[in-house]
């Protein structure tokens, strides 16, 4: 700019010049300074250039030097000849014009030639931080001088425009829908109040929560904590933002299964959002409880907060919100759900506001159909239907009785043109359901984007290294699977995303995938009111008709739920509401008084009149208390103040590690027993004690398998596990069929075969061979690995408190890893990016990107080409979650090398020193050349 600005003078100096020349012939004076030669160095001034890089430091000393040697040039040239006509004078005005002006191109070229090289930060990047915090500045400034008047915070609702260009790059997102904006720009939302609001499925709601996080960590730099219900939809989220926070500067974590740090990392300098499921997030708040660090979470987002009233998960639920409430009055508190039942209760409970739309982006028609009649829903009929048209299919004799509820009638109205949910009832029906639609399905679905589903079972063979599902492979070639828990969730993600992009036009499904991955579709057939044999709850079929009609491709959405006669006055599309999870478990203060205080601020004390009916709230909790008191959790002392409560260490240690109440002692006493003769040259004692307990009655033995499998041990294995309880002679009797005199904890027999699937898998792991070996569904014994990872973390967490299970630390750490990926070891660091399964991390190892920091560094364009059917999203998802690890582990190295470095607060100094016997500092005697040092 400044060089723009001296060849302008320049140039304008120039013109006066000939202008005077024009006028006046006389011949200027030879002593008359040159103004020409160095006129842009003059222009800029005796002003320093502040930060130059060394080469331009350097090329301007040059210049400048040259200047002044030209200078004495032209010195010399002057006296000797006083006077020069006008034709040699002109000659040299364009000598010096043309000298001025090769300095400037010259300075230009070697500018530019500076801005274009390589640097640690580059210009752009220093740039686009100033606008991103200068917006943060000004949005900030406006949060603190918010008013009722105010009806924006900010260039996009309090934060930078940057977020704005984000949401398009990123989301395709250009404009938000008008109840979004209502919401955002509601008083209470601007003063950081609390709120719930409710929107039909699809309707946007996680949008708004993200940006009021987004606002939270840039503007006002706090952290924030994200609670979704399932691991899969902890993993889908860290995906989606983990690019936002690599262009926003902040730490994206996750939470989930064996994942996450307690208490997590504390970072100076960067926010952090912390996605977790349930489970994770209560240990979470614990943690930071625990740190006293509570305040420094700015902001809690609850998904699917129907789920309150969903039994012991509710409860944990529960349990976080009133614990955020009790300690934090800085923590703002956001609820969501697409439904929400008692909603005046829960706006008590969690002082909230309530914002409630029945906004969808795509209309949705509701249908049930009885016999071959479809009727629309009406709620301002008497019955709630009213006649809307009759099935036109025909049926063979034959067919009715194989699909007497017409599902391959409405499911051809659709497919393939366009896509379809079938949610089943249980998940053997999803199969059969898919198989049997699959048997009448004309031969032209068969042609139908035919070379993608042969790479689809070409991935879905991979996954299973080798092996493929026998119904997945009549199946998919018509474009129909099942989705459920039995499939491994490499297998779910394949079937997900052929889906997604129209490979697969039909899913029969369970109600788990309503609740857990969007997958919207343009008619939804809900096969039977019950799910298992339970029936339909208002919430869970508001979640799975909530999938019908997709945003940006369907005008219109389906739903079709098939009754019975016998089910049609007993269809519940009344909500029954939302209860308190918390009417069996206690909580932990420091005295009775304190823990009435606290359970004031409970959902149960909102719902009590209608929970406790044969018996007062306090009473219950009383009972809870004597209960903790009994499994030696807590300690009980009578004092002239009041009750006092303490907690024990034993339940310090089951808090610590999220054990359940129920099996915290008899953990402690496996443990206890483990040390004893803890089997070292073998993983199977340490898989025996790390396999959950809650499992075992998920699954009964066979027992000439559970034989088979004994016999394979070796005779140390044999005797560790008689040592528990479970000796060869118990397991041949079964196997034989004999009867049994002697009484065996069958608790510990049962644990004791899913120790022996999960041992296997650690030899072998793949996963199908085990599974068949064992009789078991490929996604049970995923379930199983899942779910011991997790809890290996949990006991970990529980041997940290206790001093006499010291050796189990180094133990767990280790095996922990292992359960969590059950993979080769060269196979793990790439499997620690959200969303990489077993079969993509080959891949990608194959490939050449052999670790993190090859991901992170990797570019999405090359590794979409260089490894087969990734997607150039699925690539870019990849690599930002490769990048966000990879800094997130640095930042932490980094925090603790400055915690190391950082000057003790606390450091003596000279006044604390102990003074000698004439004032002065005493000083330690030497120490004796024949005796110890004194102590």
């Amino acid at each position: 700019a400044k060089l723009d600005d001296a060849e302008q003078t320049e140039r304008r100096r120039e013109l006066q010049v000939v202008a005077v020349d024009q006028q006046d012939l006389v011949q200027k004076p030879s002593c008359e300074e040159d103004a020409l030669s160095d006129s842009i160095l003059v222009g800029l001034g005796d002003e320093p250039l502040e930060d130059l890089p060394a080469s331009q430091s350097q090329f301007e000393e040059e210049v400048c030097e040259a200047v002044k040697r030209s200078r004495r040039q032209d010195g010399d040239d002057k006296t000797s000849t006083p006077q020069r006509d006008r034709t040699s004078e002109s000659g040299a005005d364009r000598r010096r014009s043309r000298t001025g002006r090769s300095v400037t191109e010259q300075l230009k070229r070697t500018m530019l030639c500076n801005a274009a090289a390589p640097a640690n930060v580059s210009l752009s990047t220093v740039l686009k931080e100033a606008v991103v915090s200068e917006e943060i500045s000004v949005a900030m400034q406006a949060m603190e001088t918010v008013s009722a008047e105010t009806t924006d915070l900010g260039p996009f609702f309090g934060l930078p425009t940057r977020v704005k260009d984000l949401m398009l790059k990123l989301r395709g997102i250009k404009t938000l829908y008008d109840w979004q904006e209502t919401c955002l720009n509601l008083d209470c939302v601007r003063q950081r109040k609390n709120l719930i609001y409710s929107l039909p499925t699809s309707g946007g709601k996680t949008l708004v929560a993200e940006i009021l996080v987004l606002r939270e960590l840039l503007c006002r730099k706090k952290d924030c904590l994200f609670i979704v219900p399932y691991i899969s939809l902890v993993q889908e989220k860290v995906r989606g933002l983990a690019s936002f926070g690599l262009e926003l500067d902040f730490v994206v974590e996750e939470y989930a299964g064996s994942k996450g740090r307690f208490p997590p990392v504390k970072r100076r300098k960067q926010s952090s959002l912390y996605i977790a499921t349930i489970e994770k997030g209560h240990s979470l708040v614990n943690s930071l409880i625990e740190a006293g660090r509570l305040e420094n979470l700015g902001l809690l987002v609850v998904d699917e907060l129907h789920m309150l009233g969903d039994g012991s998960r509710g409860a944990v639920i529960e349990m976080t919100l009133a614990k955020v409430l009790h300690m934090s009055s800085q923590t703002q508190i956001i609820g969501m759900s697409a439904t929400l039942g008692n909603i005046g209760d829960l706006q008590t409970f969690l002082k909230a506001e309530n914002y409630t739309n029945d906004f969808r982006p795509v209309q949705l028609k509701e249908y049930v159909k009885l016999n071959d009649t479809i009727y629309e829903v009406d709620p301002k009929e008497d019955d709630c239907f009213r006649f809307s048209r009759l099935l036109n299919f025909k049926y063979s004799s034959s067919m009715k009785k194989i699909d007497p509820d017409h599902i391959i009638a409405l499911v051809t109205e659709v497919i393939p043109s366009h896509s379809c949910l079938v949610f089943c009832p249980t998940k053997k029906n999803c199969e059969n359901v898919a198989a049997m639609v699959c048997k009448y399905l004309k031969q032209e679905f068969l042609r139908h984007r035919e070379a993608e589903k042969v790479v689809l079972l070409r991935e879905l063979k991979d996954s299973g290294d080798g092996s493929l599902c026998p119904v997945l492979r009549r199946t998919v070639p018509f474009g129909v699977a099942y989705h459920h828990s039995g499939l491994t969730s490499e297998e779910r993600k394949l079937v997900e995303e052929a889906y997604t992009t129209g490979v697969l036009c039909l899913l029969t499904c369970t109600s788990t995938l309503a609740a857990g991955v969007n997958l919207p579709a343009r008619r939804v057939i809900l096969r039977s009111p019950y799910v298992a044999s339970d029936f339909l709850k208002r919430s869970q079929y508001k979640q799975m008709v909530g999938r019908a009609g997709r945003a940006g491709i369907d005008s219109v959405g389906e739903s079709v739920l098939v009754l019975q006669d016998k089910d049609r006055t007993t269809v519940p599309f009344v909500f029954s509401g939302s209860d308190s999870g918390l009417f069996s478990d206690g909580e932990i203060t420091t005295s009775m008084e304190q823990l009435r205080t606290f359970l004031q601020g409970t959902l149960l004390f909102v719902q009590q009149e209608a929970l406790c009916v044969d018996r007062s709230l306090w009473d219950e909790v009383q009972q809870c208390v004597e209960v903790l008191q009994e499994k030696d959790l807590i300690a009980v002392t009578s004092q002239p103040q009041g009750t006092k409560l303490q907690v024990t260490k034993l339940g310090q240690a089951t808090y610590k590690g999220s054990v359940d109440l129920t099996h915290s002692g008899l953990l402690f006493q496996d443990l206890s027993r483990g040390l004893e003769g803890l089997l070292l040259n073998s993983y199977l004692h340490l898989v025996y004690l790390v396999t959950p307990y809650d499992l075992t009655t998920q699954c009964k033995p066979d027992w000439m398998i559970f034989f088979r499998q004994f016999t394979l041990l070796s005779a140390a294995e044999q005797k560790m596990s008689a040592a528990v309880g479970v000796p060869e002679g118990f397991v041949a009797r079964k196997a034989a069929g004999q009867t049994v005199k002697n009484s065996v904890n069958m608790a510990a027999v049962q644990r004791m075969y899913l120790a022996l699937v999960l041992f296997s898998l650690l030899r072998e792991t793949n996963l199908w061979t085990v599974a068949d070996r064992f009789q078991l569904s490929r996604g049970f014994v995923q379930t199983l690995l899942s779910s011991a990872s997790a809890f290996c973390c949990c006991v970990l967490h529980f041997t940290e408190e206790l001093e006499e299970f010291w050796p189990f630390r180094a133990l767990l750490t280790e095996l922990t890893r292992r359960l969590s990926y059950c993979v080769k070891a060269e196979l793990i660091p790439l499997m620690e990016v959200a969303g990489v399964m077993e079969s993509r991390a080959k891949q990608l190892f194959n490939a050449g990107y052999k670790t993190l920091t090859h991901l992170a560094n990797a570019d999405p364009a090359v590794l979409s080409k260089t490894v087969e059917n990734l997607y150039k999203k699925q690539a870019n998802q990849i690599v930002a979650s490769a990048k966000m690890l990879l800094n997130e582990k640095a930042a932490a190295l980094q925090e603790e090398v400055d915690e190391l470095l950082t000057k003790p607060s606390d450091l003596p100094t000279d006044q604390l020193m102990p003074r000698g016997p004439l004032g002065g500092p005493s000083r330690p005697r030497p120490r004796s050349v024949r005796g110890p040092a004194p102590v």
